[in-house]
């Protein structure tokens, strides 16, 4: 079944939206997403959305946070772009009536996160955040957006130029063959490859694998973030306890409630995510089990439902004060190489929000900045893509040769417990290579033959392409910087300051500069 479109998305969270929102008042837009549009990190994020709306704080003060948390492994004038311009859309919203939490006074509710120097967190909802901004972008969608929902993206097609031209979906309905101008990659991240997460298991870094396979160029793999606060009971993590409960007044506590924080950094429980995760991690290793003390919160319920109603469905009694806690991966830094539009080293495929990389996270995201980028950078997308308008002619696709048999792939549960393992929170280059041994070259993965296979055969194919980046990356940066901690080189180098490693066309190099521009096409591209 083929469809022809002017653009097509892959995915359904917060950049996904707000790009359809803008692209669907001029352009015929579809969505395909792998479950439901309830099932998006965007939906389930209980944090806020970072921006300047006081006087008193200042744009200039969230870019310093932003580059400070992010350990200065950036791309600045995109982390400008997206604190300056983010503001200005988020001010925009509100004007609009964005259903945020507010004071009495009528102005906003703000809140304090880790390594935000002001409050500036704005919610809704309580901790219902990414839900309310979901339904809130889903009403505005126009008439001409379709979303198909179940369908997963397996397979990008190019035109005989080397542009981006569809992509190969399989679903409910059988395999579908989707044509446009543009393709959006915005699916999320990768935090599924392993046991213990904030994500949904649907977040298995499949947009990443895409784009490895039809040669697009990839950054920062090694960058995964751990949030140091899951509900643990019982041996498992059911959920994600935000960290806006720190920034009302909880703190992480051992059994004894004796602070863990204290003497680690000046600011306490709300340290930069890496510093508080792995201050956790070495206290839970000594045999400590680690909690929040949330009995300074008044009406905790009230300011956090869904947090209250995760700890009862799971046996917490919250009345006693403390949270059973332990950290989990989160956020993946790394992804596709985009600027703040979106453009890729493809020509007319695009990636946007966690699944891209624009440097706008560094080593180590700034808290409640990942809404933020979905918002903004899926705004600044749709108007260029608006201006560019729909100029493709060449929709021949170029076949292939993918004839590599699928090879020996890990059980989905081995390959996570081992991410965890050799890829968690701190790690050491035994377990890293170990680890590579035991998956298949990537020049082997990006040549697999992959039609006929079914979904789940696909997710674990993709998974490992997803992990195989994450660990060649990360036995290559010698280093300790932000989120990516070693063992045997527990300090940052200054050799490794603005080094990205990048794969593309199956290969990897270290570079001084996460892009080279070229003109050929008119526009500006994003190559390596």
């Amino acid at each position: 079944m083929d469809v022809k479109i002017d653009v097509l998305i892959i995915g359904s969270g917060i950049a996904a939206l707000q790009a359809a929102r803008l692209l669907g008042q001029q352009l015929q837009v579809q969505i395909v997403t792998k479950s439901s549009v309830d099932m998006s990190s965007s939906y389930r994020a209980q944090g806020g959305i970072a921006a300047v709306t006081k006087p008193e704080d200042n744009t200039a003060y969230h870019i310093a946070d932003t580059l400070t948390a992010g350990e200065d492994h950036h791309e600045k004038k995109h982390v400008e772009a997206l604190i300056n311009d983010g503001t200005k859309i988020i001010q925009q919203f509100l004007m609009d009536d964005l259903p945020i939490d507010r004071e009495a006074s009528g102005e906003p509710a703000l809140g304090l996160e880790g390594a935000h120097s002001y409050h500036r967190i704005l919610h809704a909802g309580g901790d219902r955040t990414g839900q309310v901004f979901i339904d809130y972008l889903l009403k505005q969608l126009p008439s001409n957006v379709v979303i198909n929902c179940y369908e997963m993206a397996y397979e990008l097609l190019l035109n005989t130029d080397g542009a981006c031209i569809g992509v190969l979906t399989q679903g409910t309905h059988g395999t579908k063959r989707y044509f446009a101008h543009h393709v959006i990659i915005a699916s999320g991240g990768a935090g599924a490859l392993y046991p213990s997460s904030t994500n949904y298991a649907i977040n298995t870094g499949d947009g990443i694998a895409l784009a490895f396979r039809a040669g697009a160029a990839i950054s920062d793999m090694e960058f995964m973030q751990f949030h140091p606060s899951l509900l643990w009971c019982n041996g498992e993590a059911k959920g994600l306890v935000s960290e806006a409960v720190r920034g009302a007044g909880g703190i992480f506590v051992d059994a004894q409630r004796r602070p863990i924080m204290k003497g680690v950094h000046p600011q306490l429980d709300l340290a930069p995510r890496h510093i508080t995760a792995y201050t956790l991690f070495k206290k839970r290793v000594t045999g400590h089990e680690t909690y929040i003390d949330i009995s300074a919160i008044q009406q905790f319920e009230k300011k956090f439902p869904t947090i209250a109603k995760l700890c009862a469905d799971n046996g917490v009694d919250i009345q006693h004060g403390l949270i059973p806690v332990a950290p989990g991966s989160h956020f993946l830094m790394g992804g596709i190489i985009a600027d703040d539009i979106g453009r890729t080293s493809i020509p007319n495929l695009y990636a946007v929000g966690e699944v891209a990389c624009t440097g706008v996270h560094g080593a180590n995201r700034l808290a409640s900045n990942s809404l933020l980028e979905g918002i903004a950078f899926g705004q600044k997308m749709a108007h260029a893509i608006l201006q560019t308008g729909c100029k493709q002619y060449n929709f021949t696709v170029i076949h292939k040769a993918h004839q590599q048999a699928i090879p020996s792939l890990l059980a989905k549960e081995h390959l996570q417990q081992t991410m965890m393992h050799a890829l968690g929170i701190i790690r050491n280059p035994q377990d890293m290579q170990q680890f590579a041994k035991q998956l298949p070259p990537l020049q082997t993965l990006q040549h697999v033959e992959i039609n006929g296979l079914g979904q789940q055969e696909l997710e674990l194919y993709m998974m490992h392409i997803v992990a195989s980046l994450m660990v060649n990356a990360a036995l290559t940066r010698k280093e300790t910087r932000g989120a990516h901690i070693r063992s045997d080189k527990p300090n940052k180098d200054r050799l490794w300051a603005q080094r990205w490693i990048i794969f593309e066309h199956g290969q990897m190099k270290v570079r001084n500069t996460l892009y080279e521009y070229h003109q050929t096409r008119g526009n500006a591209q994003a190559i390596l």
